[in-house]
Parts: structure tokens; sequence; C-alpha cells
């Protein structure tokens, strides 16, 4: 009989994992906030935004096969895509994958006013253009 190793990988660990598959699947203005000393719900919190129902889906779907290789089933899912967002409770780490109008309604960011950014997405400027006057 085979001994299968237990895989650990830690909270903040499976956090950036989770981070870098929404960045895979082209999610846009990740943020991951570390709330461990801000709230009770969880320790780590994901925002981030998909553009079209299809698009919030597959990033709920590989974020999930993802956890799923580590052993990690959520203890909870709420929001479908047609309804403009997902949360994905896994206990320590919430990630909400909203389409953009939505979130700008919800502003989760704002939740906590001294709330530590662990990672946040580099966006691109599409200002460039305007302020070129083109």
């Amino acid at each position: 009989m085979e001994n299968k190793k237990e895989m650990t990988i830690d909270t903040e660990q499976l956090a950036q994992e989770c981070v870098a598959i929404c960045e895979e699947r082209k999610a846009e203005n990740v943020i991951l906030f570390d709330v461990r000393d801000k709230s009770i719900l969880a320790d780590f919190f994901i925002v981030c935004s998909g553009t079209s129902q299809p698009h919030i889906s597959a990033i709920s779907t590989h974020i999930r096969k993802a956890m799923m290789a580590h052993g990690v089933s959520p203890k909870g899912q709420d929001g479908q895509p047609e309804s403009k967002w997902i949360v994905l409770d896994y206990g320590d780490i919430l990630i909400h994958i909203l389409d953009p109008d939505t979130r700008k309604f919800y502003c989760l960011e704002e939740l906590w006013d001294d709330r530590k950014i662990v990672y946040q997405q580099k966006i691109e400027e599409e200002t460039e253009s305007i302020e070129h006057g083109n």
C-alpha cells in the first residue's frame, strides 16, 4: 500500500496561489488583503473583476480546481455568474469575483480603512490617449 504524502501549504501561500490563478485567467484589478487583525470572517480577502458571466465562471472554476489539488474544498459558495458575482469561502480565505459595475456598487475594498494590501495588480492606464487628446 502506498503512503500518501500530505501536502501542506500555509494560508498566505494558498491566497497568493489564488491570486496567481485569477491573473492567469485574466481577472482584472486583483487585490489581496491581509485582514487577520481586522476581521473574524477570514485572514485573507481577495477581490477581482471578471469581464463577463463566462469569465467570472471560468475564474471561479479554476480556483476551485487548484484548491482541490491541495485537498481544500470550499466551505461555501454564493452567487452565480448570472448574478454578476461569486464568492468562494475557504474559511481563512474569502474570494470575491465580480463584474466591474457590481464591484463598484459594493466597494468591498473599502470595508477596512486600515487594511493591509498584500498584493495589488498593476492596472494598465487607459488615460494616455486622453492626456494626448486622441
